[in-house]
C-alpha cells in the first residue's frame, strides 16, 4: 500500500507507533537512519529533519554540513522484529539542503531522475534482483568468523542445508514488510545462500534491495550468525553476485536488444559502480562470474544472458554486479546506458554461444575484457564522458578518487 503523509500520521496514531526511522543511504549504499518520535512527524513532512552530514561517507566535510531528511510516505513499512506494543516503522527519505534544493550526492534522487528521463523518452524500466550472501558462525563475543554455517552445495536440502530455516524467516519477514520474494535456495559455496525478487519499478526495486540487506543481517544476528555480503569472502570458493534482471517497455517493436547493446557499449565505464571494492575483482572471471563483455541466451558464462521467458517476463540478466554495489546508482546508470542504446539505435554484437570459462585464448581474444582491477575500473569511469553526463559530480568523485 502506498501511503500519503496524512495517512502516515493517522497510521502512526492508530497503530501505537512510538519510533519512526527516517532512512537514507550514503554514497556507497550503506543504510543510515535517524529515529524520531511521533510528535515530530508533521514537522518532518512539512520541512524535513536536520542532521549532521559531515560524518556520512561521500556527503562532504564539516563546512556547511547541515542537511535535511524529507520522508517519502509511500515507503512506509513496519519493522516486524520490533515489539508490537510501541511499534517501529521506517520510511526512505530524500536529502536536501536547508533551502530545499536537492542534495547532489543523494543516490536515491539520482535514480529518480533517471526514471523521469526514461519516462520523458517514452520508456518504462523494471528491475529484479538476485542477491547472494554467506552465513558465517560467530564467536563467543558475537563477532563474525570465517567458519561457514554449513557445508551444503547448490540447491541442497536439510539437514546438509542449515540455512533453510534462516531463509524461511527472512522471506516471511520481507512479506510482512510488503516485499515479495520469488524464490530462495542454497548456493554453491559453503554457507552461501540466494533469495530472488519479483520485478518492480526501479525505485521500489532499489529500496527493496537496501531493505533486504538489513533484514538478512537482522535475521542472521537473531540466529547467532553473521550475514556477509562481500563479493569474495572465502578464498577458493564462489563469490557472491548481485544479478540484475532488467526489462523495458515502450516505443515500437522490442526495445530490449538496443538496451542490451547500450549496456554492453558502456559496461567498462560502469564497472567501478557495479563492482566498487577490491574484492570485487577477485570474483570476476571465475566461478560463473563473467570476465568478458559478451551476451548469449541461457549461457551463464556470459556478461549478459537472456533467460528463457516470454511476454512480461522477457528480460536481460546482467551477471557482473556484486552486493557491494549501491543499487540506486547501479540501476540509474543501467537505465541511462539502455536509453543511449535506444536513442542511437545500437545493434547487438553476435552472441557468444560458447563457454568462455573453457574457451581457447584465440576465442577469448575476440571479446573485450571487463576491468581486471579496481584501479582500472576507476580510471575507465573517471575518463568517461557518458558517466560525467549522467552522474552528479560528488558521486563520480566518491567512486573514482584514490
Amino acid at each position: 500500500m502506498k501511503y500519503t503523509a496524512d495517512e502516515v500520521i493517522q497510521y502512526v496514531q492508530e497503530e501505537n507507533v512510538k519510533f519512526i526511522r527516517l532512512a537514507f543511504c550514503d554514497v556507497y549504499g550503506r543504510q543510515k537512519n535517524l529515529s524520531i518520535m511521533p510528535e515530530e512527524l508533521p514537522r518532518a513532512f512539512a520541512g524535513g529533519m536536520a542532521f549532521d552530514a559531515s560524518a556520512v561517507a561521500g556527503f562532504g566535510g564539516a563546512v556547511r554540513s547541515d542537511l535535511f531528511l524529507r520522508p517519502d510516505p509511500s515507503t512506509l513499512t513496519g519493522l516486524p522484529w520490533r515489539p508490537e506494543n510501541g511499534r517501529v516503522v521506517r520510511m526512505f527519505c530524500d536529502i536536501t539542503y536547508p533551502d530545499g534544493r536537492a542534495f547532489p550526492a543523494d543516490s536515491r534522487r539520482c535514480l529518480k531522475t533517471a526514471v523521469e528521463t526514461a519516462a520523458q523518452a517514452g520508456y518504462r524500466f523494471s528491475f529484479g534482483s538476485e542477491m547472494e550472501f554467506y552465513l558465517f558462525q560467530t564467536d563467543e563475543q558475537g563477532r563474525p568468523t570465517k567458519e561457514p554455517y554449513d557445508r551444503a552445495g547448490y540447491m541442497d536440502i536439510a539437514p546438509e542445508d542449515k540455512g533453510e530455516n534462516v531463509r524461511r524467516e527472512i522471506c516471511l519477514t520481507l512479506e510482512k514488510m510488503g516485499i515479495r520474494p520469488e524464490s530462495s535456495h542454497h548456493e554453491e559455496g559453503p554457507g552461501q545462500n540466494e533469495i530472488d525478487f519479483r520485478y518492480a519499478d526501479p525505485l521500489t526495486a532499489a529500496d527493496d534491495a537496501v531493505t533486504f540487506r538489513g533484514v538478512v543481517q537482522t535475521v542472521a544476528a537473531r540466529n547467532g550468525l553473521w550475514a556477509d555480503f562481500s563479493p569474495k569472502p572465502l578464498d577458493g570458493q564462489p563469490g557472491s553476485g548481485l544479478h540484475i534482471n532488467l526489462s523495458v517497455h515502450g516505443g515500437k517493436g522490442n526495445p530490449l536488444p538496443p538496451v542490451m547493446a547500450g549496456v554492453l557499449e558502456h559496461i567498462r565505464e560502469l564497472t567501478a559502480f557495479l563492482n566498487p571494492c577490491r574484492e570485487s575483482y577477485l570474483r570476476l572471471g571465475s566461478c560463473k562470474a563473467p570476465g568478458y563483455i559478451s551476451w548469449s541466451s541461457q549461457n551463464r558464462s556470459q556478461l549478459i544472458r537472456l533467460p528463457a521467458a516470454e511476454g512480461e517476463y522477457r528480460r536481460m540478466e546482467l551477471r557482473s554486479p556484486d552486493p557491494a554495489a549501491n543499487p540506486y546508482i547501479a540501476f540509474a546508470l543501467l537505465i541511462y546506458a539502455g536509453l543511449d542504446g535506444l536513442s542511437r539505435g545500437l545493434a547487438l554484437p553476435p552472441c557468444a554461444d560458447v563457454n568462455l570459462f573453457e574457451a581457447s585464448p584465440e576465442t577469448l581474444s575476440r571479446y573485450r575484457r571487463l576491468p581486471a582491477t579496481l584501479e582500472e575500473a576507476r580510471a575507465a569511469a573517471a575518463e568517461s564522458a557518458f558517466v560525467r553526463e549522467h552522474l552528479p559530480a560528488p558521486l563520480l568523485e566518491a567512486y573514482t578518487r584514490v
